[in-house]
């Protein structure tokens, strides 16, 4: 039955092939892929014993696995290669700050914004921490987010300011640190600085230097062309394993809380939306725009992953500039995230409280906690690890038991899709919101 299996996983490959040639609609074909993967990946949980499942998987997985590596791969060589290229071609370096604070601006607010909707939710639909089932598996996950725990206990901003510098660019550009992004976005605009000072003192330099630098940036993108065209195929098999290895029971035990959290984020989106219609930009048309980014985000749960298809849905398909459109996709992936760094942790926050006394629907109380976890979502660049980091810090900063986050584990990668894409979309409404208001 594997070799079956693994036919009937090629035939619905080459479909998607076949499609795309045919249409040329990589969004189209992507959501197809998308459909496709989840009945495909129900049917096998349903049909066939753990053993083979997990063979004919761990075969799917190759075409999963492999192409969020390939993107993997490509997103420090873009990112550098980008923000040079973009830098080493504006007139003044005083618009890298404009870019700089309008972007984490953005960030910042949405952040604030989701963590209210969270709230709102967890009151709407009345969810809490009491009757939750706790298992050997749920037990387990408690002492791994304590061990967590220990990691951010000694957090301090200055520690973080200090860890996105970069000491070593050339181990950044292998992804050595948690920080390892933001301090190759910093490398990368001060050599493009340094460029622009070149060329002012000899143009003919500068013009070589910038001739140089954008030549290297046509070859990235289209290796960055290349991976992207396979994004069918990857979602595709990303979304057969989420099917296939979703524990239904668990998910109908937490049913009320995976409700309000995604009732949270089609919120969050639609907020999006009305931001965008502030700065004149149709938000149908955007979200048309932007649905291939968001399915991949939604199905390979990684931000910085999506970074290279960030970028080129920035640039490509909303016309941003190559600067904030950079700057956008790699802070978007490290601070400021709207579904793990605003509506998660906000919600936990607000369904520990009444277990030590407070109550979380005081207006001081939601104040505070909303200060908290936008300020917060700016420290999770620097230490990794996502909404689990981020839940830990909040909880710990309001001084809350970390337990809860152990006892969701069963239903985190159902949750985490949609806090993903959302992560995502806040980073490329960031970007395009910044490139209207500073192009107007």
């Amino acid at each position: 039955m594997l070799l079956v299996n693994l036919a009937i996983f090629i035939a619905f490959l080459l479909l998607l092939a076949q499609l795309y040639r045919k249409t040329e609609k990589l969004g189209q074909t992507v959501f197809i892929g998308l459909l496709l993967g989840l009945l495909f990946g129900a049917v096998l949980q349903s049909a066939f014993e753990k053993p083979l499942l997990d063979k004919t998987l761990d075969w799917i997985n190759v075409v999963g696995n492999g192409y969020v590596r390939l993107l993997q791969m490509i997103v420090m060589p873009l990112v550098f290669v980008s923000i040079l290229s973009a830098i080493a071609r504006i007139n003044q370096t005083r618009s890298l700050g404009k870019v700089s604070v309008g972007v984490l601006s953005t960030l910042l607010i949405t952040t604030a914004i989701s963590a209210a909707i969270g709230i709102a939710m967890v009151h709407l639909f009345d969810v809490s921490a009491a009757g939750l089932i706790v298992s050997d598996r749920e037990l387990a996950a408690q002492g791994k987010v304590l061990d967590k725990a220990g990691q951010v206990s000694n957090l301090t901003v200055p520690a973080m300011l200090v860890s996105f510098i970069p000491k070593n660019p050339f181990a950044d550009l292998t992804g050595a640190n948690p920080t390892s992004i933001i301090s190759i976005v910093i490398f990368s605009a001060l050599l493009g600085v340094a460029a622009l000072s070149l060329g002012k003192e000899d143009q003919a330099l500068g013009e070589r230097i910038a001739q140089g630098v954008e030549t290297l940036n046509k070859l990235v993108m289209r290796l960055v062309r290349f991976v992207i065209r396979l994004t069918p195929y990857g979602v595709f098999a990303l979304m057969i394993k989420m099917a296939a290895t979703s524990k239904w029971a668990d998910i109908v035990n937490l049913g009320n809380f995976i409700v309000a959290s995604y009732a949270a984020i089609a919120l969050m989106f639609v907020v999006h939306g009305i931001l965008l219609f502030f700065v004149k930009v149709n938000p149908v048309d955007y979200y048309k725009k932007v649905l291939p980014t968001l399915s991949f985000a939604f199905t390979s749960r990684s931000s910085a992953a999506t970074i290279p298809l960030n970028i080129e849905t920035q640039t490509a398909k909303l016309g941003n500039n190559n600067v904030i459109a950079n700057f956008a996709a790699t802070f978007g992936a490290t601070i400021g995230q709207n579904g793990c760094g605003g509506v998660y942790p906000a919600m936990l926050a607000v369904m520990v409280a009444p277990m030590v006394g407070i109550d979380p629907f005081s207006f001081s109380y939601i104040l505070t906690l909303i200060f908290v976890v936008a300020i917060s979502s700016f420290g999770i660049a620097g230490v990794g690890g996502g909404a689990t980091f981020a839940a830990i810090v909040v909880l710990s900063t309001l001084g809350l038991p970390l337990e809860l986050i152990g006892l969701l584990i069963s239903i985190e990668p159902l949750i985490d899709m949609g806090r993903t894409a959302l992560n995502v979309n806040g980073a490329m409404v960031a970007g395009t919101i910044t490139d209207r208001l500073l192009n107007k």
